[in-house]
């Protein structure tokens, strides 16, 4: 898996997924874990990880990893979001999550990134094709570790939102880091992948992310549902063992 992960590129990974995914749910079907996206069960997970495998990461059927059933749980156990009318930008539109979204009918849903063939429009983060105040709500997951100037972007994810509205942004946060490692001379992909945890990251967020969406126009707030929940829960979602999700109300 390491090897695959780190030879092909994400949009080849992208393009093959949908023509395995299928014959994986088939193979590994089961009653021991479930993906709470869609409600399919699986005899096991799969390994998942660029440097160190995660057990049970990777749902063979969907492909969704710990961060995406975790927001899923959020999203549909702890927020009313998916029931409300609303304008929503998904930022990097990960697979697990597109066509669920896209079928959302009070959702007015649009979907951006630079290269993958998932979104509906091709853009970065430095230049949003918006107007400003357009977005109810905005997904920005697991993507900001990989943009050179991130306080950028969060500028301009705070331009298209509307006030009030919410910024989901999940990154890889080392708790034990008071401040975010970053060195903008560390360019070739396997120094980045030794000092930054994989080859396309180019810092290692640590606690003051939060005060990077404060900086940026958002009341920042860190959202953590695995404390209520029970072990048998966690275990059968395979969910990750500490995890919170980022979260920045737009106060204009």
């Amino acid at each position: 898996m390491k090897l695959i992960l780190n030879f092909f590129s994400r949009q080849f990974l992208i393009r093959i997924s949908l023509i395995l995914r299928p014959v994986l749910r088939i193979l590994y079907k089961g009653t021991k874990y479930v993906d709470p996206i869609d409600g399919s069960s699986y005899r096991t997970f799969l390994p998942y990880g660029y440097n160190r495998l995660r057990k049970n990461a990777l749902c063979p059927g969907t492909l969704s990893l710990e961060r995406h059933r975790l927001l899923w749980l959020y999203l549909n156990k702890k927020t009313k979001l998916l029931e409300k009318n609303i304008s929503v930008l998904h930022v990097a539109p990960e697979m697990i999550f597109l066509k669920k979204f896209k079928k959302i009918a009070n959702w007015n849903y649009v979907s951006i990134d630079l290269k993958s063939p998932l979104a509906d429009i091709k853009a970065n983060l430095y230049n949003i094709p918006f107007k400003e105040n357009c977005f109810d709500l905005i997904l920005c997951n697991h993507v900001l570790e990989h943009i050179e100037d991130d306080y950028k972007a969060l500028n301009e994810l705070y331009r298209v939102i509307k006030n009030k509205g919410t910024l989901i942004a999940q990154i890889p946060l080392n708790k034990n880091l008071k401040k975010t490692f970053e060195n903008k001379e560390i360019m070739d992909p396997r120094e980045r992948n030794k000092y930054f945890g994989q080859y396309d990251h180019v810092r290692v967020y640590g606690l003051d992310f939060y005060d990077r969406l404060a900086k940026s126009g958002f009341t920042p707030k860190k959202i953590d549902i695995l404390k209520k929940m029970s072990k048998e829960e966690k275990i059968k979602y395979c969910l990750p063992k500490n995890e919170e999700i980022p979260i920045g109300i737009a106060i204009k």
